[in-house]
């Protein structure tokens, strides 16, 4: 569990690590003699979702308590170099865990688990949970909420690793035209499970309709253009949370987004010539204007895979995060956005898209009729065939 400092003065740190020593003690009953035994990764895990779901700060001596137990309950007992003293941050943070010594990692785990429920079970009753988004808004591969003047759209596909079907590119469309019109100040878009979105589902291409594999192809250029074109002409601050995983359409659409936040454990993937097709999502104009030509070039043309941080040094993610408070972190920082007066909000968002929004329709326009190209070439139906015989072998 890594813990959120940024919004305190190090100095503060100088305090909460005198207090390291009484970790494992006093304001909440830690440990539970007996239960040890008994404790399962998925109670552990189960802790993991429920602290980022917690509606207040808990403070940071807590949060020092929770780092510590994680550490220990995830890696054993803490074996790293003490950072420098003027490192306070982490200083703290190592003092918290060292002070756990040889406490074993299911003592750990039973102890984090307590500890979470406890700060669970003080925040009283849970409230009342998030209102649909739309008044008579179905989705069926959505998740869609508004509270906390926050709109989310959440993939909710997740034995399929959140992969976009037909009728998800439908669902999404809808989900932006109704965000766009509701009274939430900004939009996030996020998936449900370990996965942020595996990319298109690739059984798209195995319906062939009546009108054959020509007509297959120009519906879904068309459904792919009004897709990136939601993200597009979107009006309202669009944010980003990587919670896994993302590949394909779903990575390239990010430089669509206003700001990306992902967990250090997202991967982003764009394997087109590998499936023989081409860029899409307007990527092939946002990337190398994000990251360069060279770099833009490793990732579209040769596939290359990008951890949480690369992205981030080459601009696609605005930050990343440590995947234990991910959640917490993130969701605290898009609560204080939502507070932010939304006409500014809006109206400062149309001055910094506007200069390249033609530009942007233009490239969408081109991408999508190379792409119909594509997926009527030999090349492309070979490459896919190909994968679904791998696929088979496994």
């Amino acid at each position: 569990m890594a813990v959120s400092f940024s919004l305190v003065s190090p100095w503060r740190f100088v305090r909460s690590a005198r207090l390291i020593q009484g970790l494992r003690i006093p304001a909440v009953q830690l440990h539970t003699t007996g239960s040890v035994m008994g404790v399962t990764m998925e109670d552990f895990n189960h802790a993991k979702a429920q602290l980022g779901a917690l509606k207040k700060d808990p403070g940071n001596e807590v949060k020092l308590k929770i780092y510590a137990l994680f550490k220990q309950a995830t890696q054993g007992s803490c074996n790293t170099p003490k950072p420098g003293m003027l490192d306070f941050v982490n200083k703290a943070k190592w003092d918290a865990w060292k002070s756990l010594g040889n406490v074993s990692q299911d003592e750990a785990k039973q102890d984090y688990i307590n500890l979470i429920s406890s700060l669970v079970a003080a925040e009283g009753p849970a409230q009342v949970a998030a209102k649909p988004a739309g008044s008579a808004a179905a989705f069926e591969t959505l998740l869609v909420t508004t509270e906390d003047n926050i709109t989310t759209i959440r993939l909710n596909r997740p034995t399929k690793k959140n992969a976009i079907t037909v009728e998800m590119y439908n669902e999404i469309v809808k989900a932006l035209e109704l965000a766009g019109k509701d009274d939430s100040v900004i939009t996030v878009l996020t998936g449900n499970g370990d996965f942020y979105c595996s990319g298109n589902d690739l059984n798209n291409f195995t319906n062939i309709p009546e009108g054959g594999i020509e007509k297959m192809a120009k519906d879904s250029g068309e459904l792919l253009r009004g897709f990136v074109k939601a993200f597009i002409d979107f009006p309202k601050p669009l944010i980003g949370v990587i919670n896994g995983p993302a590949v394909g359409v779903s990575v390239t659409l990010l430089g669509l987004f206003d700001v990306v936040y992902a967990t250090e454990r997202a991967t982003f993937h764009t394997p087109f010539s590998q499936l023989g097709q081409s860029p899409e999502g307007c990527s092939s104009y946002t990337f190398p204007k994000m990251m360069g030509a060279a770099k833009a070039s490793e990732m579209l043309l040769f596939n290359k895979k990008l951890t949480a941080a690369e992205a981030c040094e080459r601009g696609l993610v605005t930050e990343v995060f440590p995947d234990s408070s991910f959640q917490t972190e993130v969701w605290t920082r898009l609560k204080a956005y939502a507070q932010l007066p939304p006409n500014s909000l809006a109206l400062s968002k149309q001055l910094i898209r506007m200069v390249e929004k033609e530009r942007l329709h233009a490239v969408n326009d081109q991408e999508v009729e190379r792409l119909v190209e594509r997926w009527l070439s030999d090349e492309c139906m070979n490459a896919i065939m190909s994968f679904f015989q791998s696929k088979a072998r496994l």
